[in-house]
């Protein structure tokens, strides 16, 4: 089964993504494959710097993320250039992952701007990790010490939560309280593994 995790960002699909795991999801974390296939000495940083010129390294050659990200967050041609370099090495990547994963395994595809995409890219399952943009605010300028306006600005560039809501086939609410968001997930799990979530016609929105 492919089950995709998705949600705003701050709002928590990769804790979400985490417990899955630990209760023996197959999970492919496409944030980390993106960090990998722009890793030095790869294919994927040698043409960011081809695209963009060679201020987007580090002193160590590395890519230097936030110089990175405040550039296309600030043009929407630049972000789709950059797009256009890194989701297909990641997609190829993926494909090798999940090529590994045991025949009846539960493949968890913790996966970011899947509606903006609007393709549900064969899944069987899509959940949404939802949480009110003032959590999600605070949650990112108290753990990633982000501005504000910063936040707001990548928010401003993915799918509004109404957008995300009506994507999803199951809902995981996420809003700060930890041992409900953990029971929330642990009972997704256990409609996963009885299957009662596939969707055999289209999809069958609900709430874990």
């Amino acid at each position: 089964m492919r089950v995709a995790v998705t949600g705003g960002i701050g709002a928590g699909k990769s804790a979400v993504s985490a417990i899955l795991k630990a209760r023996g999801a197959w999970l492919i974390d496409y944030d980390g494959l993106a960090r990998e296939v722009v890793e030095p000495g790869t294919e994927g940083l040698r043409a960011i710097v081809e695209a963009f010129g060679p201020e987007v390294l580090t002193d160590a050659g590395a890519l230097d993320r936030p110089a990175m990200a405040a550039r296309v967050f600030a043009d929407r041609e630049a972000r789709r250039r950059l797009e256009g370099i890194v989701q297909p090495l990641v997609r190829a990547r993926v494909a090798e992952i999940e090529a590994l994963a045991p025949p009846a395994a539960i493949v968890v595809h913790d996966v970011p701007l899947l509606a903006e995409s609007g393709s549900r890219d064969g899944f069987d399952v899509v959940v949404v990790v939802d949480a009110p943009d003032d959590v999600r605010v605070r949650r990112l300028m108290d753990g990633r010490g982000m501005s504000e306006a910063d936040v707001r600005a990548r928010m401003a560039v993915q799918a509004d939560r109404a957008t995300l809501l009506k994507f999803a086939d199951v809902v995981v609410l996420n809003d700060g309280h930890s041992d409900e968001l953990h029971q929330s997930v642990l009972a997704l799990w256990h409609r996963l593994q009885a299957g009662e979530l596939r969707r055999p016609d289209g999809p069958g929105p609900g709430e874990a």
